[in-house]
């Protein structure tokens, strides 16, 4: 009784708050996540948190890609764009009129933006839907520039891109109104490319027995550049699905069940390091199974050649 009657004083002196103050001076100041709980304390302050103006800043100051998008459906957006995967959803239908993809793709290092675009893929060509799919954001002849210092040893530029480098790649269902976050927020790992010389950040989301990956190439000697962003989806033995099998899976990431977005790094790495454990696993076991293959391949080739011999010889 006494925790309700605190929360039922709290919640009028919060009433009594001019709501100009309460929307410039307070709602402006928090987060998504904390905003969105301060919409469920009560229905004075639901009205208030629920303002779409109110979320597109928001949205604008978390995903600087999303800048031009209408202010429609701001709370909606954030929501899909910030939490994470659970469990891939069943598209009901995956024939749907699917006329192009749009990626929001924002790069941050230390906390500075260093990119930001969006890309529209038209997704009904034949080539598209046959090919393997690949968005790709930065031209192949061009490079952006960053304030990215190659450190002494290759050790060291990898634990900085680990550390420091943070993504954002929002793909967009214009038709369904839906989106999803495909990135791990970090790096999910960091290596040397060490034929190329250049640096390879991946982010991932896994989804089943498939894994969306967002690789991003850094080159240079001393200032870095981002030489590559680009998306593909990959399944377990290594592969890359087509553009029409991979719109199934990005709309089973924007239709399924969703988590907590805070816990997006940890989580999401704890996948990867699992599905990279099975591939590895399944590789094992297509080496041994070929192994006994080819011993099996070997022995009945030299029992042929025995027992020709030995025909040979028996037959003199």
């Amino acid at each position: 009784m006494a925790g309700c009657s605190s929360s039922s004083t709290v919640t009028n002196l919060i009433s009594t708050v001019h709501h100009d103050i309460i929307e410039s001076h307070i709602l402006t100041r928090l987060d998504g996540p904390t905003l969105a709980s301060v919409s469920c304390a009560s229905s004075h302050l639901h009205e208030l948190a629920s303002n779409e103006i109110l979320w597109s800043k928001l949205r604008r100051s978390t995903w600087p890609s999303t800048a031009t998008f209408s202010d429609d459906d701001s709370r909606l957006f954030f929501s899909d764009a910030y939490s994470v995967l659970d469990t891939a959803g069943s598209v009901s239908d995956p024939d749907r009129p699917f006329q192009e993809l749009i990626s929001a793709v924002d790069v941050h290092y230390r906390g500075k933006l260093i990119l930001t675009r969006v890309v529209k893929t038209e997704t009904t060509t034949a080539w598209f839907r046959s090919s393997p799919l690949r968005i790709d954001l930065v031209d192949a002849k061009d490079t952006v520039p960053t304030p990215i210092k190659r450190g002494r040893w290759a050790e060291d530029t990898c634990r900085d891109l680990e550390q420091e480098l943070t993504l954002s790649w929002i793909v967009i269902d214009p038709v369904g109104k839906r989106a999803a976050n495909l990135s791990s927020h970090r790096a999910v790992s960091v290596r040397r490319n060490w034929l190329s010389g250049g640096v390879e950040a991946k982010f991932a989301t896994v989804v089943g027995s498939v894994e969306c990956v967002i690789t991003v190439v850094t080159c240079g000697e001393e200032e870095m550049h981002v030489k590559e962003v680009s998306l593909r989806v990959e399944k377990m033995e290594g592969t890359h699905l087509n553009g029409k099998d991979s719109l199934v899976i990005l709309r089973s990431v924007m239709e399924g069940k969703r988590g907590n977005g805070r816990r997006r790094e940890v989580e999401l790495k704890r996948r990867h390091e699992e599905f990279m454990e099975k591939r590895r696993e399944m590789k094992e076991k297509k080496m041994r199974v070929e192994s006994v293959f080819d011993i099996l391949t070997v022995a009945v080739g030299i029992l042929g050649f025995v027992s020709l011999v030995g025909f040979y010889l028996w037959s003199r």
